[in-house]
């Protein structure tokens, strides 16, 4: 039996029921066929607004970033500007952009969507990490030293749960962490008690950099598990007496579950898009730090292997072919890039710990 006839026999088994059922004529047909045109309308609309959330924001010039949340700060801005203007900016992508923030949405499309609420979410650590080194050592001269009072109302903030819709949401309490690190921002370039300040040092920016490393470090193993790995154990490798709280086989078998691959890979361009940003502005604000250990252009490497990351995927889906098959794998290839990254980062922070 042909297409055609196939279609014509199920069309007119469908008009067969509608007349049993008293729906078959007149009126009644009408607003039959009417609702369901509704309906394939709406979810029409749902695809529609679903495919355009899902391209990720362009990136923008951390450079601006301080004209934009401090419009009245002097020129050239002073130390930390830029940092805490692009993580400022950062959260306002967040929330802004295209369908705003779409990992606590309860209703279609943004509940039915799965790329764009982990491209959120990695860009929503990586936030995190740096608020939080903001407040523990950025802002502050020593171990002894008072918190900064915007930050330490800021960083909580910021860490609330990413998929609250309500009471209070996820989108209200990312405001205001944003207004406090405005607040923090616009105090930066004053003088006197009321004053913040940012301390461009090796050892603080070494500090937030570890955090990263041990951040990409986890992307890259989750990444490479999407063709699956048997690893031999080293959790307690390089001390004799080391103990953990259970024993676990000497070999183990790591893999993502194939219905999680497309979401690690999202969270690391996420990941990514926000370190790109994060760097970026480091350079600004630690520029005579990395002068001095002559590591700016080790920096700028690690820039050069995340933006790889931020490549057109062309495949409509997350392929998940073996590492030499015939089909491609893309957590792989993201997971060279966040791998070479991750190398740069260890070099750089060795050369911030020299002399």
């Amino acid at each position: 039996m042909s297409i055609t006839e196939r279609w014509r026999r199920f069309t007119s088994q469908i008009k067969d029921t509608l007349v049993l059922s008293g729906l078959g004529d007149g009126a009644d047909r009408r607003l039959l066929w009417g609702g369901v045109g509704l309906i394939g309308l709406y979810l029409l609309i749902c695809a529609v607004l679903a495919v355009w959330w899902s391209i990720p924001p362009a990136a923008f010039d951390v450079k601006n970033a301080v004209a934009r949340h401090a419009p009245a700060a002097p020129q050239p801005a002073v130390t930390g500007s830029t940092t805490t203007a692009t993580l400022i900016e950062v959260i306002t992508v967040l929330l802004e952009k295209d369908g705003g923030y779409i990992r606590n949405d309860i209703a279609p499309p943004g509940v039915l969507m799965d790329n764009m609420p982990n491209w959120e979410y990695g860009v929503l650590i990586q936030s995190r990490d740096l608020a939080r080194a903001l407040r523990e050592v950025m802002s502050r001269s020593q171990s002894q030293s008072k918190e900064d009072v915007d930050l330490t109302l800021a960083e909580p903030r910021i860490n609330f749960q990413a998929d609250s819709w309500v009471l209070p949401s996820s989108e209200g309490e990312y405001r205001d962490a944003r207004k406090y690190l405005r607040a923090y921002l616009q105090r930066l370039p004053e003088r006197g008690e009321a004053s913040a300040q940012f301390y461009a040092r090796a050892d603080n920016l070494s500090y937030w950099l570890a955090t990263v490393e041990k951040r990409l470090g986890s992307l890259s193993q989750r990444l490479s598990a999407s063709v699956g790995q048997r690893r031999l154990n080293t959790d307690l490798a390089g001390d004799s007496a080391a103990a953990q709280s259970t024993l676990e086989p000497s070999e183990l078998e790591i893999r993502t579950p194939w219905t999680e691959v497309d979401d690690v890979f999202y969270e690391s361009r996420g990941a990514a898009w926000a370190l790109i940003h994060f760097l970026k502005a480091a350079e600004v604000d630690f520029a005579d730090v990395l002068a001095k250990k002559n590591a700016t252009v080790s920096l700028r490497q690690i820039i050069r292997e995340l933006e790889a990351t931020q490549a057109t995927v062309w495949s409509p889906l997350i392929l998940n072919g073996s590492g030499f098959g015939m089909w491609a794998n893309h957590s792989l290839v993201m997971a060279s890039y966040i791998s070479r990254a991750n190398a740069a980062l260890i070099d750089l922070r060795e050369l911030l710990a020299q002399g």
